[in-house]
């Protein structure tokens, strides 16, 4: 029997003993100096080349913002498709699209990212209802990552409205708690910018449910927090990204060695706050 989506991220994180997740988001205008004038295709290659090579030791997992490929058109969407396979299968490879349509729409978009693209999971958001998340609960090889409370301060607006379970972004944790039990495939995903939200949200996941957490790097969101609050009981359960201040470590000619440097420094931090906690193993 195939192994279901939370179980093969829980071996990963323990299998890399890291917790942590490089954000692969090319910005044009914080490229590396020495790759500025060449052709978006020539520095997307080089570029994501050499972010790769120097953060694998260090990484459980990476994650890619669509948004960040398709502002260099065809050669960001081409650079896109490469990646899984650059990658590989011994790291999770996320989709961070926060996708929500019609069902209908929704098993296009998980054919097209998980058959075509062999990404391992996708980010998404359930404010059209959960029957639109019914697509990916049908395939239990590959996850979700359902937003409950983002990073962003205008997340406020809407995520902590109150509900009778709670503010909304805890009514949110709740049911993906339901629905992975019953599928083993869906995480949360849990801005680090607001660092009182972990413990309530590990409270109600339980142990084997992933939270995805955004916000620890250049949006300074709380490390100590995320990971003391957020980790299950085995001391994993949690994905930590860190996008820019990773790949932007230096803009000089030691880019590579920089963010191969600051991946590590990260994994090795995480790794400090989870040695100070008890778990069970």
């Amino acid at each position: 029997m195939a192994q279901k989506f939370n179980q093969r991220v829980d071996r990963i994180l323990a299998a890399r003993r890291s917790l942590v997740c490089v954000g692969l988001d090319p910005d044009p205008a914080l490229m590396p100096k020495a790759l500025r004038k060449l052709s978006p295709a020539r520095q997307l290659d080089r570029f994501l080349d050499g972010i790769l090579t120097a953060t694998m030791p260090h990484a459980a997992a990476y994650k890619m913002q669509l948004g960040a490929y398709f502002q260099y058109g065809i050669p960001g969407l081409e650079a896109l498709e490469k990646l899984p396979g650059r990658i590989g299968p011994t790291r999770l490879r996320i989709l961070d699209l926060k996708a929500n349509d019609i069902p209908n729409t929704m098993r296009m978009f998980r054919d097209g990212i998980f058959r075509t693209l062999k990404f391992d999971a996708v980010t998404v958001t359930p404010w059209l209802g959960w029957e639109t998340l019914q697509p990916f609960l049908e395939d239990s090889t590959h996850g979700a990552f359902v937003v409950a409370h983002s990073s962003n301060p205008g997340s406020l607006d809407f995520q902590d409205i109150p509900t009778p379970r709670g503010p909304l972004w805890l009514a949110v944790v709740g049911e993906v708690r339901r629905l992975a039990h019953a599928h083993g495939n869906l995480g949360v995903v849990l801005g680090a910018t607001f660092s009182d939200a972990f413990r309530a949200a590990r409270a109600s996941l339980g142990n084997g449910i992933p939270i995805l957490v955004p916000g620890v790097g250049a949006q300074g969101g709380s490390l100590a927090t995320a990971v003391r609050e957020g980790v299950d009981a085995h001391g994993r359960g949690l994905i930590v990204n860190a996008s820019r201040s990773i790949l932007y470590a230096s803009a000089e000619s030691n880019w590579k060695r920089a963010a191969g440097a600051e991946a590590e420094r990260l994994k090795v931090q995480i790794n400090q706050l989870r040695a100070g906690l008890r778990t069970a193993g």
